[in-house]
């Protein structure tokens, strides 16, 4: 069973004077657990709404979204609150990380809102195993100034991590870092597909897309190419093997 499915899904957005602007124009596909697809596409392609109705951010004009069956337009409120919470971590090109908070507070935030009833000490301890996973747990009490830009993009996968999402978004999560860091943070990337996580991701960098297993292409609102990456590069290698992190798929 797909993980997302979703069919002739359409985004039309009104703008003044009465003119309309189709975002998407019926777009359908599935995402299977275990896939890393880059989807591409010139500014204004649409690729940034599909990413945000894919991450139950902005509803379709119409269409069908479901997400591990759940059908998304049926849900509203805190019941699409929560089934997002549960369901997908993002991170995004500005980390949005909370300034005056700690890395290990910044990474509880979303089991905060998890009504799931948990106490401040198991919220800590998986917060505490987030930061772990990403190499990031001596740095626990450090405020985002305090931490470089790979650091801070880090802090913000694990708070994507911390609730243990079934998909993670990802939108230009490289597009405010060096190269260097660029490649510590595709290679946490691909670790986590590696264990089975489906990876949803929003560059317009081909090399970056080439870190992936599948790309798609989009255009005025439509996918025009949907294909598997043929040799496809591995972050870690081409760092020299030295690794930055501490991905263990054991740990929750």
């Amino acid at each position: 069973m797909p993980v997302i499915e979703i069919e002739n899904l359409r985004k039309t957005y009104s703008m003044d004077g009465g003119l309309s602007v189709e975002a998407l124009c019926g777009v359908s596909l599935c995402f299977e657990s275990g896939e890393f697809a880059a989807i591409m596409g010139a500014s204004g392609s649409g690729k940034s709404t599909l990413l945000n109705i894919l991450g139950c951010l902005d509803p379709p004009t119409a269409g069908r979204y479901l997400l591990n069956d759940d059908n998304v337009a049926a849900l509203e409120g805190e019941r699409l609150a929560a089934l997002r919470n549960e369901n997908i971590g993002f991170v995004f090109q500005s980390f949005n990380l909370l300034s005056r908070t700690s890395a290990l507070e910044n990474t509880e935030l979303p089991l905060m809102y998890n009504h799931s009833g948990l106490g401040m000490t198991e919220i800590r301890r998986r917060a505490l195993a987030a930061l772990d996973r990403v190499g990031l747990a001596e740095r626990a009490d450090h405020h985002p100034n305090q931490l470089s830009g790979g650091q801070q993009q880090r802090v913000a996968l694990a708070r994507a991590l911390v609730n243990e999402p079934s998909v993670l978004l990802a939108d230009e999560p490289t597009g405010n870092l060096d190269s260097r860091t660029t490649l510590d943070i595709m290679a946490l990337l691909q670790q986590l597909n590696d264990q089975g996580m489906l990876i949803v991701m929003v560059t317009h960098e081909q090399e970056i897309g080439a870190y992936t297993r599948r790309i798609l292409e989009m255009r005025d609102g439509l996918i025009i190419r949907d294909s598997p990456v043929e040799n496809r590069r591995h972050a870690r290698a081409e760092a020299s093997g030295e690794s930055t992190t501490r991905l263990n798929a054991t740990e929750s």
